[in-house]
């Protein structure tokens, strides 16, 4: 991920009947958004802010030991991470 500045790229685009929207090119370029991608989105008031991130899975690469790789290993890391805080703190 770049630390390009996105500041003066305005679009307008409208949101289909399922709630997806389409990130014009242009914009996913300058942000550096493929295919594939992982993009957080917060609220601040009645604005949304969609950034580009890791998935949890990428973060946590080579940290987790296992013989099988589950199907969704973003939920397994998730689940690990929490099963490690929880032996920690309880």
């Amino acid at each position: 991920m770049g630390t390009k500045s996105l500041v003066g790229m305005t679009e307008v685009i409208r949101v289909d009947n399922k709630g997806r929207l389409l990130i014009p090119k242009a914009l996913r370029e300058k942000a550096e958004i493929t295919e594939g991608s992982y993009v957080k989105i917060e609220t601040e008031g009645n604005r949304l802010i969609i950034e580009p991130t890791e998935s949890t899975a990428q973060k946590y690469h080579g940290f987790f030991k296992t013989d099988n790789l589950p199907e969704d290993l973003d939920h397994y890391v998730e689940g690990e991470i929490l099963k490690r805080w929880l032996q920690k703190h309880t």
